[in-house]
């Protein structure tokens, strides 16, 4: 007789989650999960739930029905002992505004509990330098690119077993969205959690594993970048000797363009991708001089649920 491994308890685990303000449904059935050790983008346009969602495993919203669960311990219950595992960074950062940079963060490592001040001090310098922080400035002489860095800096100083990050690098240039990555990258080689909630698409497609796409309250889609892939179309571009009009014909060719080319036509379109397949096998039919086939980005499929949003407010 074999015993099955036991399943770790997930870092997040939300299910059938509803809480509304008034007349205002802000979460309507919404469900999330976060494994040990996995990276999950959480995406949603303004209103969509995110930040409602995030108060709630903060423990600072009860929710009006639905469960959620940090470690296993119910997110209002057990808050005071969860928040010894968690940290958070908003997308606006405060600080005291007569205290130093340096001394923000000294007081913010001190609440997560580290004692081990040699080891304290020796990542936080590695750290002021890697985000060209000077730590000796008053707060209220920050940028709000230099406050988000404070925050960054005593959230990545933890030794924290799960990161909520709310749009975090709000205000940072690219070289420190880079620095950002890194980091990120890190904490989930040491094992740590992640939730990303950003709307820089490319950011949570260089370091996510998951990503769960939400709106109107309610997740849409959820699963990794591959899983979710197969909805949208890759688009091909391809020079040809041959006619491509067999190509328009077949099952899963969209939007086919033809235009002279040197030594053929150039023929572009998308296609379904459960079609490529035997798609590309076609166009290799018709002597092929050159062919470029892209997958389907992260943002080509946010806009598949929310192209329609972006339109109406313009």
């Amino acid at each position: 007789m074999t015993s099955s491994t036991p399943t770790a308890t997930p870092a997040i685990e939300i299910h059938d989650l509803r809480k509304s303000f008034g007349s205002v449904q802000a979460l309507d059935g919404l469900n999330l999960t976060v494994q040990p050790g996995e990276i999950r983008g959480f995406l949603g346009p303004n209103g969509a739930g995110k930040s409602t969602t995030i108060r709630v495993l903060l423990g600072l919203l009860r929710t009006d029905s639905g469960s959620a669960r940090l470690f296993g311990g119910d997110v209002w219950r057990d808050a005071v002992e969860l928040h010894k595992r968690i940290t958070y960074v908003p997308g606006d950062v405060s600080l005291w505004p007569n205290l130093t940079g340096g001394e923000c963060i000294d007081y913010l490592a001190r609440l997560s509990g580290r004692h081990d001040k040699k080891r304290l001090a020796a990542r936080k310098a590695e750290l002021l330098e890697r985000f060209e922080l000077d730590p000796r400035k008053k707060s209220r002489t920050y940028s709000k690119g230099n406050r988000q860095k404070v925050a960054l800096v005593a959230a990545f100083l933890t030794d924290a077993e799960l990161y909520v990050l709310d749009e975090p690098t709000s205000g940072l240039d690219p070289l420190m969205e880079a620095v950002f990555t890194e980091y990120v990258r890190e904490a989930k080689g040491a094992g740590r959690s992640v939730l990303l909630s950003s709307h820089i698409l490319s950011e949570v497609e260089k370091v996510c594993d998951t990503v769960t796409i939400i709106r109107n309250g309610t997740d849409v889609e959820s699963g990794t970048l591959d899983e979710l892939r197969h909805l949208t179309r890759t688009s091909v571009t391809a020079v040809v000797a041959g006619d491509p009009s067999s190509v328009m014909r077949l099952p899963g060719v969209h939007d086919l363009v033809t235009t002279p080319a040197d030594g053929g036509t150039r023929v572009t379109f998308d296609v379904d991708n459960a079609q490529i397949g035997a798609v590309l096998s076609a166009v290799a039919a018709l002597d092929v001089r050159s062919l470029t086939a892209t997958p389907p980005s992260l943002e080509e499929l946010f806009m598949r649920h929310y192209g329609d949003v972006l339109v109406d407010a313009r």
